[in-house]
């Protein structure tokens, strides 16, 4: 449905006046009577302190001050008529803004979604902003982002839980990895945990999620790892088993988007973390949020598990 743009009364009716340089004919176009119409142009100048229409003439005309006046309006009402079709914009995607926080996790496994994301809707912005998990949940919270991709995170657990709300889209199995030429790419049979424990490993620091599942996986099964790097970059860690001996741990998604990098069977296995988004529970959502959480549903049945957004 197409808006109207709302403009003043008073100011409708000076336009009119100018263009047809007569009270009657403009209420005639205005479909209003001519006292209604000349007491609304008294009152526009009686708040301006100053006339606009030189009505001496056959013909009203404008002031020099109404012809001034008159300028500032059309270009008033040019913006108004520019906003009113910006908003037509964003409610038809079109055009619009949308703000995602996630961590070095799930930047990787969301990547596809944000393509297809911007394959349908190209005239949206998406900014991304990389941040702890814990910070995502209070951000989402704040309204400093729209929506929050969190790795291992289910539920939320900040003190601002009870304004978010959850949807967990899938859970993403983890597995020791290694390059092509590591000794163990052909392993056919799991490796045992004081196995891996053997291995040298370059993992992301103990700031991250990540990290502290492998360390957990480690306490449970009384093993202590043998962490030769430590980065804070997935794509380091990466990099680094794709050229070298050292083994790593990644979900296995990501693992099979490498052609030269492999998954090693592990037993007992690490168990499988969650991917769940987060979102405000109150307040107004722009259309390009709800779009992407229908998109976001979209996403976790193709990955496997169907959860309504």
């Amino acid at each position: 449905m197409e808006r109207r743009t709302v403009f003043p009364r008073s100011l409708q009716y000076l336009m009119a006046i100018a263009e047809h340089g007569s009270f009657t004919r403009a209420a005639e176009v205005l479909h209003v009577s001519q006292p209604t119409l000349s007491q609304q142009i008294k009152l526009l100048e009686d708040s301006l302190e100053s006339p606009l229409l030189d009505r001496s003439g056959r013909t009203v005309r404008l002031t020099p001050a109404g012809e001034i006046y008159l300028g500032y309006v059309q270009r008033a009402l040019n913006e108004i008529e520019r906003g009113t079709r910006a908003i037509n914009d964003v409610q038809d995607l079109s055009r619009g803004s949308l703000r995602l926080g996630w961590n070095p996790i799930t930047d990787f496994l969301a990547c596809s979604l944000l393509a297809d994301f911007n394959f349908l809707y190209p005239g949206i912005t998406v900014s991304t902003i990389e941040m702890p998990q814990d910070e995502i949940e209070v951000a989402v919270a704040n309204d400093q982002i729209d929506v929050g991709i969190a790795f291992g995170k289910p539920w939320p657990t900040s003190e601002r839980a009870g304004d978010i709300e959850n949807h967990l889209l899938f859970k993403e199995p983890l597995s020791v990895a290694v390059g092509r030429e590591h000794l163990l790419s052909e392993r056919l049979t799991p490796i045992s945990p004081e196995e891996f424990a053997e291995e040298p490993l370059v993992l992301l620091n103990t700031s991250f999620a990540l990290r502290s599942y492998i360390d957990n996986y480690c306490m449970d099964n009384y093993i202590v790892t043998n962490v030769a790097i430590e980065t804070n970059s997935l794509t380091a860690n990466i990099e680094l088993i794709r050229s070298g001996s050292l083994a790593t741990v990644l979900p296995v998604s990501l693992i099979n988007s490498y052609e030269d990098v492999v998954s090693v069977p592990l037993s007992p296995p690490f168990s499988s973390k969650a991917i769940t988004a987060f979102c405000r529970k109150d307040g107004h959502q722009s259309p390009a949020c709800v779009a992407f959480k229908e998109l976001l549903s979209e996403w976790s049945e193709r990955k496997g598990k169907t959860v309504p957004i």
